[in-house]
């Protein structure tokens, strides 16, 4: 497994060449020779879509994305089966994000590799994610394929953020979901379903010490039994189901 950090600036040694910090994870595992590490680096380089002189170069010599690229580059050195991409283009320019969104899945295909895709933009999870996990405080409150999310959405905090997606259609208007109060605090969290206390829903008291573990509401479609999260008929569905 390797990863992916958000901000390719800080995430690369600027005391380091380009060349210095690909090959760093070869000479980690003793994996080849000075030489063949280099001929390693000079092809990752190339399927990431930069040049071979890149090597001689340093990382705050690039722009954002050409940065977010060569850690990508460093994460392929050891041909891992998982890759954690965690923001891996909040911190890139619009025009750049689709850029590396593509790369990284022909990069998928190409290696037959799996990613853990952690990002606040459900746009593009949808572009990029098979399987969507949404969570609220730390917690889970919804698993799903992601074609089940974002046609069917069952938890109300899923269904907040699928409506605030911007729509490029001017044309097209959407119902836009409001959510209000303050998002509880992680550290000391309340009792009862976090969301619920943050809309101050009315069944918030009876959450507490309630069961709010996910249940399977449908194949593959896994949701938290919380009344202050679903609908009428949903929860009563998932309560007779747990």
């Amino acid at each position: 497994m390797q990863m992916v950090f958000q901000d390719p600036a800080e995430s690369l040694n600027s005391r380091l060449s380009v060349g210095q910090i690909i090959a760093e994870p070869l000479e980690v595992q003793k994996i080849g020779t000075k030489a063949t590490r280099m001929d390693t680096v000079h092809q990752l380089l190339e399927r990431v879509g930069m040049p071979k002189s890149a090597a001689q170069r340093f990382s705050f010599e690039f722009s954002g994305g050409q940065r977010q690229r060569i850690g990508i580059a460093r994460a392929l050195a050891l041909n891992p089966d998982m890759i954690v991409l965690d923001e891996p283009v909040s911190a890139l320019d619009v025009s750049v994000q689709s850029q590396v969104l593509n790369l990284l899945l022909d990069l998928q295909s190409e290696y037959n590799m799996a990613y853990l895709f952690i990002a606040h933009d459900l746009a593009v999870v949808k572009h990029i994610s098979d399987r969507v996990a949404v969570m609220y405080l730390g917690k889970i409150v919804e698993l799903a394929d992601a074609d089940a999310i974002y046609q069917n959405p069952r938890h109300a905090y899923t269904k907040a953020l699928i409506s605030a997606i911007p729509e490029p259609d001017p044309m097209i208007e959407r119902p836009r979901v409001h959510l209000e109060g303050e998002v509880p605090s992680p550290i000391n969290p309340p009792e009862g379903s976090a969301f619920g206390h943050r809309i101050n829903h009315p069944r918030y008291e009876e959450t507490i010490g309630m069961d709010l573990s996910m249940v399977e509401i449908e194949k593959g479609h896994w949701v938290a039994a919380d009344p202050c999260c679903l609908s009428e008929e949903d929860f009563k569905q998932v309560s007779s189901l747990s």
